[in-house]
């Protein structure tokens, strides 16, 4: 049965419009199709109706006239003769009880009509009715005088007509109305395929617009407009669309050009140390120092590219989860920590769980650590402690501090206060931290108040 259906629906579908206009002339189509033909059953129904009420009046009304010359006062019932009876004659019968005095020439007694009329004069009342054959000839009863005791009238006069000419005005009035709907279907399927085609010029224009704006990537947008207002909500919607794409895209280009320029730098110093090993001979340990310059660029660049995937993986939906926070920054400080350089201590309490995943919990704090790390002179100091409202972690380091010029562009994306001060590091760390915190419902701060060094909070949710 399902194939069945898969068989009959693959037709329609091949046959359904594709434009919104065919549609929309089809459904108009349709609708005007079915009111049409309800209109022309139910009109040619009451004409066939009223023809048919004609007819039964005009034969009373000659039923009547021949009446008049029947004489039932005596007995045996007889008909009188009158001037011109020959025309009114026509196709009348007249019976007296079930002895027939008079009928047409054309209808001997033993004819079909005939049978026909006798069997309706029997019943002695008013009724009319048609031949079965054909349904073409209609006959009507007139009793004449009053009934008889234990009997019916005295008399009863039939006549009948023939309805070929009321059945062909039936028949002209069919086709005329069906030519009728069929000009009016005609004139509806055109005259709503203009009015859709001028009602989407519009719409038409605005798709023609946003082609050509995307191949040249323009600031023009639709505005208001002389428009409809469901095509002006339409534009001011697609304006949004647009310049939301256009501040994704600006966003995607900055970072692409911060990235390259990023990844250039490392780039550069492999290229460099190869190209000055490749020179001429040199020692072994001249090689062993190439190999690490080369390797600490390589793992620089992959820095800046996990940063960068990081950066927009912050925007998806934070996976729920608790973590161990002592566990997890004195891992993260064991990782980071150049013996011998920076002193690192972590403190707080041991059994403080934080409302985020552990990696999130260790990609938010690396970059505040790693920055602390680079630029502090001897201390470095993670503080752990709980708040009303979740926890936080400060990280504390003794270096020259943030510029106050620069820290309203702390947490821009590609951002440094120095890009020349001799560390590494591509500007994004901040931002990714901030966006990765406010991701899981926490916030990254920064202490402008704090002096010496650098203090920077992260404010996360408790477990």
């Amino acid at each position: 049965m399902s194939a069945l259906r898969g068989l009959l629906a693959a037709p329609a579908r091949r046959c359904r419009p594709r434009t919104l206009r065919g549609r929309l002339s089809l459904i108009a189509l349709t609708t005007a199709a079915l009111v049409m033909v309800v209109l022309t059953v139910v009109f040619n129904t009451v004409v066939r109706q009223r023809l048919q009420q004609q007819a039964d009046g005009e034969l009373r009304t000659r039923a009547r006239a021949v009446a008049a010359t029947v004489d039932t006062r005596r007995h045996p019932v007889r008909v009188l003769e009158t001037p011109g009876d020959a025309a009114l004659d026509t196709n009348v019968w007249i019976y007296a009880g079930t002895r027939l005095l008079e009928h047409p020439v054309s209808a001997p007694p033993g004819d079909t009509v005939t049978r026909t009329a006798a069997g309706l004069a029997a019943h002695g009342d008013k009724r009319c009715t048609a031949m079965t054959a054909g349904d073409r000839i209609r006959l009507c009863t007139e009793p004449v005088g009053g009934a008889r005791p234990g009997a019916g009238p005295a008399a009863v006069v039939v006549t009948a007509m023939d309805l070929a000419p009321y059945r062909a005005s039936a028949d002209t009035l069919l086709i005329a109305s069906l030519a009728l709907d069929a000009g009016v279907l005609a004139c509806t399927y055109v005259l709503t395929r203009l009015a859709v085609g001028r009602a989407l010029r519009p719409v038409r224009a605005m798709t023609e617009q946003a082609t050509r704006w995307s191949v040249v990537a323009s600031e023009q947008r639709f505005g208001a407009g002389d428009r409809p207002v469901e095509l002006t909500r339409l534009g001011a919607s697609l304006d949004e669309l647009l310049d939301r794409i256009r501040a994704v895209l600006r966003h995607e280009q900055q970072l692409t050009r911060e990235l390259s320029h990023e990844l250039r730098n490392p780039l550069a110093r492999i290229t460099a140390e190869l190209d000055w090993w490749q020179s001429r001979p040199r020692s072994t340990a001249e090689t062993r120092a190439t190999h690490a310059s080369i390797a600490d660029a390589a793992t620089s660049m992959r820095t800046i590219c996990e940063t960068v995937l990081d950066d927009a993986r912050a925007g998806a939906h934070t996976v729920p989860g608790t973590a161990d926070v002592m566990a997890v920054l004195r891992r993260l400080a064991a990782r980071l920590e150049a013996p011998g350089k920076t002193t690192l201590t972590v403190s707080g309490p041991d059994t403080l769980v934080a409302g985020v995943p552990a990696a999130l919990l260790e990609r938010i704090v690396a970059p505040l650590l790693d920055n602390a790390l680079r630029y502090a002179r001897a201390r470095v100091a993670l503080r752990v402690s709980p708040e009303p409202d979740g926890m936080r972690v400060a990280v504390v380091d003794d270096g020259p501090g943030v510029p106050a010029a620069f820290a309203a562009h702390l947490f821009q994306p590609g951002r440094r206060a120095d890009p020349e001060d001799g560390h590494g590091g591509a500007g994004l760390g901040l931002p990714l931290a901030r966006r990765l915190a406010r991701s899981a419902g926490g916030e990254v701060t920064h202490d402008a108040g704090h002096t010496p060094g650098t203090r920077f909070v992260v404010s996360l949710p408790a477990g």
